[in-house]
Protein backbone atom coordinates (compact mmCIF):
# COMPACT_ATOMS: atom_id res chain seq x y z
CA UNK A 1 0.00 0.00 0.00
CA UNK A 2 1.48 3.65 -0.88
CA UNK A 3 1.64 5.91 1.75
CA UNK A 4 -0.66 8.56 2.52
CA UNK A 5 0.13 12.30 1.93
CA UNK A 6 -1.20 14.95 4.05
CA UNK A 7 -2.30 17.61 2.27
CA UNK A 8 -2.92 20.94 4.50
CA UNK A 9 -5.90 23.05 3.21
CA UNK A 10 -5.91 26.54 4.37
CA UNK A 11 -9.38 28.46 3.82
CA UNK A 12 -11.75 31.25 5.20
CA UNK A 13 -15.47 30.10 5.27
CA UNK A 14 -16.68 33.30 3.38
CA UNK A 15 -13.82 33.04 1.14
CA UNK A 16 -15.55 32.78 -2.57
CA UNK A 17 -12.76 31.13 -4.08
CA UNK A 18 -12.84 28.29 -1.31
CA UNK A 19 -16.77 27.94 -2.54
CA UNK A 20 -15.49 27.40 -5.90
CA UNK A 21 -12.91 25.36 -5.26
CA UNK A 22 -14.95 22.37 -3.32
CA UNK A 23 -15.57 20.38 -6.37
CA UNK A 24 -11.97 19.84 -6.60
CA UNK A 25 -11.14 18.81 -3.29
CA UNK A 26 -14.92 16.34 -3.82
CA UNK A 27 -12.39 15.13 -7.06
CA UNK A 28 -8.99 14.91 -5.28
CA UNK A 29 -11.09 12.48 -2.33
CA UNK A 30 -12.62 10.14 -5.52
CA UNK A 31 -9.29 10.10 -7.52
CA UNK A 32 -6.70 9.20 -4.79
CA UNK A 33 -8.84 7.77 -1.84
CA UNK A 34 -6.79 6.50 1.07
CA UNK A 35 -3.11 7.91 -0.66
CA UNK A 36 -4.00 11.38 1.28
CA UNK A 37 -4.92 12.86 3.75
CA UNK A 38 -6.75 16.10 3.76
CA UNK A 39 -5.66 18.51 6.71
CA UNK A 40 -8.57 21.63 6.99
CA UNK A 41 -7.46 24.13 8.91
CA UNK A 42 -8.78 27.76 8.84
CA UNK A 43 -7.64 31.63 8.53
CA UNK A 44 -8.74 34.86 9.17
CA UNK A 45 -8.94 36.63 5.47
CA UNK A 46 -12.59 37.73 7.36
CA UNK A 47 -12.17 37.80 10.63
CA UNK A 48 -13.71 41.32 10.66
CA UNK A 49 -15.81 41.99 7.56
CA UNK A 50 -16.57 45.42 7.89
CA UNK A 51 -13.09 46.36 7.76
CA UNK A 52 -11.81 43.80 5.10
CA UNK A 53 -14.81 45.19 2.50
CA UNK A 54 -13.99 48.78 3.61
CA UNK A 55 -10.17 48.06 2.83
CA UNK A 56 -10.50 46.48 -0.40
CA UNK A 57 -13.90 48.08 -1.72
CA UNK A 58 -14.52 51.48 0.23
CA UNK A 59 -14.25 53.46 -3.22
CA UNK A 60 -15.02 50.81 -5.44
CA UNK A 61 -18.83 51.04 -4.10
CA UNK A 62 -18.13 49.05 -0.39
CA UNK A 63 -20.70 45.64 -0.13
CA UNK A 64 -22.72 46.46 -3.41
CA UNK A 65 -19.73 46.62 -5.41
CA UNK A 66 -17.92 43.48 -3.92
CA UNK A 67 -21.21 42.28 -4.26
CA UNK A 68 -21.68 42.35 -8.20
CA UNK A 69 -17.95 41.62 -8.52
CA UNK A 70 -18.76 38.30 -6.68
CA UNK A 71 -21.63 37.63 -9.15
CA UNK A 72 -19.77 38.45 -12.35
CA UNK A 73 -17.12 36.14 -10.84
CA UNK A 74 -19.28 33.00 -10.08
CA UNK A 75 -20.78 33.46 -13.19
CA UNK A 76 -17.84 31.76 -14.78
CA UNK A 77 -18.81 28.27 -12.43
CA UNK A 78 -22.03 26.40 -13.61
CA UNK A 79 -21.31 24.42 -10.38
CA UNK A 80 -21.43 26.96 -7.71
CA UNK A 81 -25.16 29.67 -7.03
CA UNK A 82 -24.68 32.73 -5.31
CA UNK A 83 -27.82 34.57 -4.00
CA UNK A 84 -28.01 37.98 -5.62
CA UNK A 85 -27.71 39.72 -2.64
CA UNK A 86 -24.69 38.52 -1.22
CA UNK A 87 -22.70 40.40 1.35
CA UNK A 88 -25.81 43.80 0.91
CA UNK A 89 -27.95 42.43 3.19
CA UNK A 90 -27.61 39.65 6.41
CA UNK A 91 -23.95 39.44 6.05
CA UNK A 92 -22.08 37.96 9.09
CA UNK A 93 -19.86 40.29 10.27
CA UNK A 94 -16.81 37.83 11.05
CA UNK A 95 -16.03 34.06 9.83
CA UNK A 96 -14.48 33.60 13.23
CA UNK A 97 -17.61 32.34 15.03
CA UNK A 98 -18.31 29.92 12.40
CA UNK A 99 -14.81 28.45 12.32
CA UNK A 100 -14.89 27.81 15.93
CA UNK A 101 -17.98 25.92 15.60
CA UNK A 102 -16.40 23.69 13.08
CA UNK A 103 -12.89 23.63 14.75
CA UNK A 104 -15.73 22.18 17.90
CA UNK A 105 -16.72 19.26 15.42
CA UNK A 106 -13.30 18.49 14.30
CA UNK A 107 -12.54 18.01 17.65
CA UNK A 108 -15.07 15.46 18.01
CA UNK A 109 -13.83 13.41 15.03
CA UNK A 110 -10.38 13.94 16.53
CA UNK A 111 -11.81 13.04 19.65
CA UNK A 112 -13.18 9.34 17.80
CA UNK A 113 -16.75 10.75 19.26
CA UNK A 114 -17.49 11.14 15.36
CA UNK A 115 -16.56 9.24 12.14
CA UNK A 116 -13.96 10.35 10.31
CA UNK A 117 -14.98 8.52 7.21
CA UNK A 118 -16.83 9.41 4.00
CA UNK A 119 -20.09 8.90 4.34
CA UNK A 120 -22.61 7.83 1.06
CA UNK A 121 -25.23 10.36 2.51
CA UNK A 122 -23.18 13.15 2.24
CA UNK A 123 -21.76 12.22 -1.61
CA UNK A 124 -18.27 10.93 -0.02
CA UNK A 125 -17.68 13.44 2.27
CA UNK A 126 -17.18 13.07 6.35
CA UNK A 127 -19.62 14.65 9.01
CA UNK A 128 -16.55 17.49 8.77
CA UNK A 129 -16.79 18.49 5.67
CA UNK A 130 -20.22 18.44 5.14
CA UNK A 131 -20.53 20.59 7.97
CA UNK A 132 -18.23 23.25 6.39
CA UNK A 133 -19.99 23.04 2.84
CA UNK A 134 -23.03 23.30 4.84
CA UNK A 135 -22.06 26.63 6.24
CA UNK A 136 -20.49 27.65 2.83
CA UNK A 137 -23.92 26.50 1.08
CA UNK A 138 -25.61 28.80 3.88
CA UNK A 139 -23.80 32.25 3.20
CA UNK A 140 -22.95 32.30 -0.16
CA UNK A 141 -26.90 30.14 -1.43
CA UNK A 142 -29.16 30.81 0.96
CA UNK A 143 -27.77 34.45 2.70
CA UNK A 144 -28.07 32.99 6.34
CA UNK A 145 -25.68 34.95 8.58
CA UNK A 146 -23.21 31.87 9.64
CA UNK A 147 -21.83 33.74 12.02
CA UNK A 148 -24.94 33.23 14.45
CA UNK A 149 -24.54 30.59 16.88
CA UNK A 150 -28.39 29.79 16.34
CA UNK A 151 -27.70 29.21 12.94
CA UNK A 152 -24.68 26.70 13.47
CA UNK A 153 -26.91 24.79 15.49
CA UNK A 154 -29.63 24.37 13.26
CA UNK A 155 -27.03 23.28 10.59
CA UNK A 156 -25.64 20.68 13.30
CA UNK A 157 -29.51 19.66 14.07
CA UNK A 158 -30.47 19.01 10.50
CA UNK A 159 -26.86 16.57 10.56
CA UNK A 160 -28.05 15.28 13.93
CA UNK A 161 -24.51 15.97 15.42
CA UNK A 162 -23.99 16.57 19.20
CA UNK A 163 -24.88 19.92 20.35
CA UNK A 164 -24.01 19.11 23.56
CA UNK A 165 -20.15 18.18 22.40
CA UNK A 166 -20.07 21.20 20.31
CA UNK A 167 -20.89 23.85 22.71
CA UNK A 168 -18.58 21.93 25.51
CA UNK A 169 -15.62 21.94 23.20
CA UNK A 170 -16.81 26.10 22.49
CA UNK A 171 -17.37 26.99 26.20
CA UNK A 172 -14.19 25.02 27.57
CA UNK A 173 -11.80 26.81 24.87
CA UNK A 174 -10.33 23.90 22.92
CA UNK A 175 -12.11 25.17 19.87
CA UNK A 176 -10.16 28.56 20.54
CA UNK A 177 -6.76 26.54 20.87
CA UNK A 178 -7.41 24.41 17.92
CA UNK A 179 -7.90 27.82 15.77
CA UNK A 180 -5.06 29.20 17.16
CA UNK A 181 -2.84 26.58 16.00
CA UNK A 182 -4.23 26.92 12.83
CA UNK A 183 -3.39 30.63 12.65
CA UNK A 184 0.10 29.48 13.69
CA UNK A 185 0.10 26.70 11.12
CA UNK A 186 -0.54 29.93 8.76
CA UNK A 187 1.90 32.21 9.91
CA UNK A 188 4.47 29.05 9.66
CA UNK A 189 4.38 27.88 6.50
CA UNK A 190 4.09 31.21 4.54
CA UNK A 191 0.23 31.45 3.87
CA UNK A 192 -0.98 34.09 1.53
CA UNK A 193 -4.82 33.92 1.48
CA UNK A 194 -7.68 31.46 1.22
CA UNK A 195 -7.81 28.94 -0.21
CA UNK A 196 -4.11 27.60 -0.35
CA UNK A 197 -2.93 23.58 -0.50
CA UNK A 198 0.34 23.04 1.32
CA UNK A 199 2.10 20.05 0.34
CA UNK A 200 5.05 18.33 1.26
CA UNK A 201 5.38 19.27 4.70
CA UNK A 202 5.47 23.01 3.80
CA UNK A 203 7.48 23.04 0.14
CA UNK A 204 5.01 23.29 -2.31
CA UNK A 205 2.01 26.01 -2.00
CA UNK A 206 -1.00 26.20 -4.13
CA UNK A 207 -2.93 29.67 -3.74
CA UNK A 208 -6.11 30.70 -5.09
CA UNK A 209 -7.76 29.26 -8.25
CA UNK A 210 -5.25 26.65 -8.98
CA UNK A 211 -6.35 24.24 -12.30
CA UNK A 212 -7.18 20.83 -10.94
CA UNK A 213 -4.76 19.35 -13.56
CA UNK A 214 -2.07 21.70 -11.81
CA UNK A 215 -2.99 19.89 -8.69
CA UNK A 216 -3.23 16.38 -9.29
CA UNK A 217 0.54 16.49 -11.13
CA UNK A 218 1.92 17.44 -7.66
CA UNK A 219 -0.23 14.67 -5.53
CA UNK A 220 0.97 12.43 -8.04
CA UNK A 221 4.69 13.60 -8.09
CA UNK A 222 4.65 13.11 -4.82
CA UNK A 223 3.25 10.37 -4.62
CA UNK A 224 5.40 8.51 -6.79
CA UNK A 225 8.92 9.62 -5.91
CA UNK A 226 10.29 8.40 -2.42
CA UNK A 227 10.08 10.47 0.48
CA UNK A 228 14.35 10.58 0.67
CA UNK A 229 14.71 11.21 -3.17
CA UNK A 230 14.74 15.18 -4.70
CA UNK A 231 12.65 15.30 -7.49
CA UNK A 232 14.74 16.89 -9.77
CA UNK A 233 11.93 18.96 -11.56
Amino acid sequence: MQPTLTVSYFSDVLCIWAYAAQIKLDELRRQFGDQIQIEYRFLHLFGDVEARIEAGWGDKGGAGGYSRHLQQMAARFDHIDIHPEIWTRNAPPTSASCHLFLKAIQLLEKHGELSAAPEQRFGGKSVFEEAVWRCRLGFFRDLQDIADREIQEAIATEMALPLAGIRQHIDSGAAHAALCADFDAKDRQLVEGSPTLVLNEGRQKLYGDVGYRVIEASINELLMDPSDRASWC
